[in-house]
């Protein structure tokens, strides 16, 4: 089977206000500030040093990073920014000072030419970066493995320590090797310890992300092509495979979230891809490990086949970071399936990606790393504030006794350089193997290598032209609880957003559908579920985005008092008459759990009804939709 294919459309619309108006302009999300300041003077007709922008519309948070990407300055799709003129007065009164944007989109660091990371002084680190919660609380953490008295070896007494049960270092290799199954890949925490572990306690380490472009401000020579310099020449790559990883484990709560997921390639055939929503937590069978706990998957628009996925524009993708947000819960990673059925009356599946063939594609590898540099993982030893990623990647594959099986992995720092820098390509025919782009008149690469053995067991170095995507992978061990948790309810079955291909819709219908047919008399219970969540927030009719705060706190929570207030407020009681509107069968104030699961009684002809094409909401005693024409049955 080919490797499953999937495309990013990266364009986004950014809103800018100024004093003259609001704007909105188009932009990608690999476009450089620098290059997105220029759109917007042109835009505005203000000349490149006539005008400053802000996140904040308190003139706070200025866009001062000229050589970083949209994405990684946390700038998305519908976002609103603040334009105002050069000699604005700033926050104090203070006149404001305006950078020339510049065109370049060059960044100015180096690296290491071996290694995902260099020594520098801690001074050009950024120790007030906000790390994530659980790096806050594993660098507090000792780290240390401790080991009982060995009954045979150790010759001292209970108060004394030698070889065989001092403490080991949370990045003991060999300890890492023997644990069951065995650990390639050190905790990125241990990895840290090991660095800032010497007798200087790390007082010279930082971390220094890769850079594959040409450093901007070298003035001795023209720019590229006519020329280039040591100075501010990239070195060159030569990959290693990564002996530390961000995220130790991958755990879904519960079988069921896996199981919905693959309902859609169950009834189709066609692949399918979702974002995980979850948190982090430690992960304690490794020392200074990180889990990554998947409560909910969200499925966004997406056109798929048998053997292609590509997705589209979704416009609800800021809704649903700010539901998972108000959740407690986070964008961890994305899953996509690659299965192909082998016999379809036991239900098995042919077992396509292993070592004869591959784990991941080269074009799966670049989709993982254009995903981790979008979700960068924020660290305070990095001159950047960011060092490598957290997101992960799972594959629902075929395994080797021809069962679904998830698969967990991450690309290599390195990988996430070259996919940023636009340096790597898959091969066409080769899914195994991906091709380091060769310098051309618009773009210098800087040579990457990789190393292998020969049949002799030499040491050979090899272009990187084609390259065994292999050296960029690090796997995840993917798992289930023996006791399934449930961030959500475990009964609720609300339909999955985007699978009208199905014939399962999210609309005023199926939500009627859903609150007959629920058997739960606890409220909280049933509007505990991920998908009708998102359904109450984006809806057309009657979005709840203002008013659903103390709902989304209930459910957090799991506090049925809240719900219960929430319960009585008119936005629900005006969705409770919606439903009724449309056909499903009305609830009293307390009888969810005893509304039965029978067909829908039709509206009355003298109240309002909603299309069955595009929710509209119509006038009594019309039979054709004021939206889409079609007919009311």
């Amino acid at each position: 089977m080919k490797s499953v294919f999937i495309a990013c459309i990266q364009l986004v619309i950014i809103r800018v206000q100024s004093p003259n108006g609001m704007k909105k302009i188009p932009a990608t999300k690999k476009e450089t500030a620098a290059a997105f300041l220029n759109k917007v003077g042109k835009e505005f007709g203000f000349p490149s040093n006539g005008f400053t922008i802000f996140l904040n519309r308190n003139k706070t948070d200025e866009i001062q990073s000229q050589n970083k990407t949209l994405s990684l300055l946390k700038i998305k799709h519908g976002d609103m920014l603040y334009l105002y003129p050069s000699g604005s007065p700033g926050p104090a009164g203070e006149t404001m000072d305006v950078a020339t944007p510049h065109s370049s989109s060059l960044p100015s660091t180096s690296h290491s030419s071996s290694s995902s990371s260099s020594m520098m002084s801690r001074s050009h680190s950024a120790p007030h970066i906000s790390e994530d919660e659980i790096d806050q609380y594993l660098a507090k953490q000792e780290g240390k493995i401790y080991r009982n008295k060995d009954p045979q070896l150790c010759r001292h007494g209970s108060m004394g320590k030698c070889v065989h049960c001092v403490p080991l270092e949370p990045f003991d290799e060999e300890y890492l090797s023997h644990l069951e199954p065995p650990v390639k890949h050190m905790s990125f925490h241990a990895y840290i310890r090991k660095l800032t572990g010497g007798a200087d306690k790390g007082k010279f380490v930082a971390l220094e992300n890769i850079s594959c472009k040409i450093k901007s401000g070298c003035e001795g020579h023209p720019p590229w092509p006519e020329g280039i310099c040591t100075k501010c020449q990239p070195s060159a790559i030569t990959l290693n495979r990564q002996k530390y990883r961000h995220i130790d484990n991958i755990m879904f709560e519960n079988h069921t979230i896996a199981d919905r997921f693959l309902d859609f390639w169950r009834k189709t055939g066609s692949q399918r891809m979702g974002y995980l929503y979850g948190r982090y937590t430690e992960h304690k069978d490794i020392p200074l490990a990180i889990r990554a706990e998947v409560a909910a998957i969200y499925e966004p628009p997406q056109i798929a086949t048998q053997n292609s996925l590509e997705l589209v524009e979704d416009p609800k993708a800021a809704a649903v970071e700010e539901i998972a947000a108000k959740l407690g819960l986070r964008k961890v990673g994305w899953i996509f399936t690659d299965l192909l059925s082998e016999d379809t009356r036991i239900g098995t599946v042919k077992y396509t990606r292993n070592k004869d063939s591959y784990f991941l594609s080269a074009e799966e590898c670049i989709t993982a790393g254009h995903f981790q540099n979008q979700q960068c993982n924020p660290c305070r030893l990095s001159p950047d504030g960011h060092f490598g990623s957290k997101f992960i990647t799972v594959v629902a594959t075929g395994g080797p006794d021809n069962q679904v099986h998830f698969e967990g992995y991450q690309v290599s720092n390195q990988c996430m350089a070259l996919v940023r820098d636009e340096c790597l390509l898959p091969c066409r025919d080769a899914p195994e193997l991906g091709y380091a782009k060769e310098s051309s008149t618009e773009q210098y690469v800087p040579d990457v290598f990789y190393k292998d053995k020969d049949k002799f067991g030499n040491d050979i170095t090899y272009l990187a032209r084609p390259l065994p995507v292999e050296y960029l992978i690090i796997d995840i061990t993917t798992t289930f609880p023996k006791d399934p948790q449930y961030t959500f309810s475990s009964t609720p079955r609300f339909p999955i957003e985007n699978r009208d291909i199905l014939g399962e819709t999210q609309d005023f219908h199926s939500l009627a559908t859903y609150l007959s047919q629920c058997t739960s008399t606890v409220f909280l219970d049933m509007v505990s579920d991920f998908h009708l969540l998102l359904f109450l927030v984006t809806n057309e009719v009657m979005p709840l985005r203002d008013s659903i705060g103390l709902l989304l706190d209930a459910v957090k929570t799991k506090d049925e008092e809240l719900a219960q207030t929430w319960k009585k407020s008119e936005q629900w009681a005006t969705m409770e008459q919606l439903c009724s509107t449309v056909g499903g069968q009305s609830s009293g104030p307390q009888e969810y759990g005893a509304m039965g699961g029978g067909p829908s009684t039709p509206a009355s002809s003298s109240a309002m009804w909603s299309c069955l094409h595009c929710t509209f909401m119509n006038q009594p005693g019309t039979e054709l939709c004021e939206m889409c024409s079609l007919p009311r049955g």
